[in-house]
């Protein structure tokens, strides 16, 4: 007998200031099957046990090497997973806690936080690189089984994507070699899930800049996803973004899936 369960993605831009600020509640009251967060500027050690040890929930983390309160990836599942890693195999990408797995009997899901292309940790061609040693990562698992990967993807992909396009053709997150990368996603069999059930409708932005208050005005950018292998696409019911959720710099995003 097939049930549906949610899936959220989050980039909390800081999963301490989200716990401080209250909103941590959020989550605490929609209470979803799988909980995915990019940046979260933390390791386990540093949380308190509320946000470590959710109650009802199996949690993961992969958190930065390299220096604290930096990039870093968490999943919360009440499913317990098969298997989980940390990483994608490759040094520099994996001590920067980008990239969690968890292998689950229908599909295996990929937590993804994806260099912004645009600091000295994570330079531009460092973010190209990425993109391409975790597309040749996904394709590996694909063999196994569906993919199912969500995250700050740091990359709108067209120019129904950002309310800005000519503004920023020149900017990184909007770049045609980072976008050429997105193209390489779907060609290779992976779908936009967003954008493939929603086809035309503009406005349906994950990002907004805080200190310019572009939030108020929806001067916003779509950078966070949920792909899906296409074998598994028909499964997946709804894929939303949950803009009235407040807490970061980015809302939410969810999809629901029938297992």
């Amino acid at each position: 007998m097939s049930k549906e369960i949610k899936i959220i993605g989050w980039n909390v831009n800081g999963i301490r200031a989200v716990h401080r600020k209250g909103n941590w509640s959020w989550f605490e009251s929609i209470q979803p099957d799988i909980f995915c967060v990019q940046e979260t500027k933390a390791s386990p050690e540093q949380l308190p046990e509320e946000v470590k040890n959710p109650d009802g929930y199996h949690s993961y983390f992969s958190s930065s090497q390299i220096r604290k309160g930096y990039s870093g990836v968490a999943v919360y599942s009440r499913i317990e997973p098969l298997e989980w890693r940390e990483g994608i195999g490759v040094e520099k990408f994996d001590e920067q806690g980008r990239v969690l797995t968890l292998h689950f009997e229908k599909f295996i899901l990929i937590n993804v936080y994806v260099p912004n292309g645009n600091s000295q940790t994570a330079p531009l061609d460092f973010k190209l690189e990425f993109y391409e040693e975790l597309l040749n990562y996904m394709n590996k698992l694909r063999s196994q089984s569906p993919i199912i990967m969500t995250g700050d993807i740091n990359v709108a992909h067209e120019e129904i994507d950002l309310a800005r396009p000519k503004e920023n053709e020149k900017n990184v997150g909007f770049l045609p070699e980072e976008r050429a990368w997105i193209d390489a996603y779907i060609q290779a069999g992976y779908v936009d899930t967003f954008r493939d059930m929603n086809p035309n409708k503009a406005g349906a932005y994950s990002y907004w800049d805080l200190k310019s208050g572009a939030r108020e005005r929806n001067v916003g950018w779509r950078i966070d996803y949920f792909f899906a292998s296409q074998e598994i696409m028909p499964k997946i019911k709804k894929s939303e973004i949950l803009s009235d959720v407040y807490g970061s710099d980015h809302c939410p995003i969810s999809i629901t899936i029938e297992i």
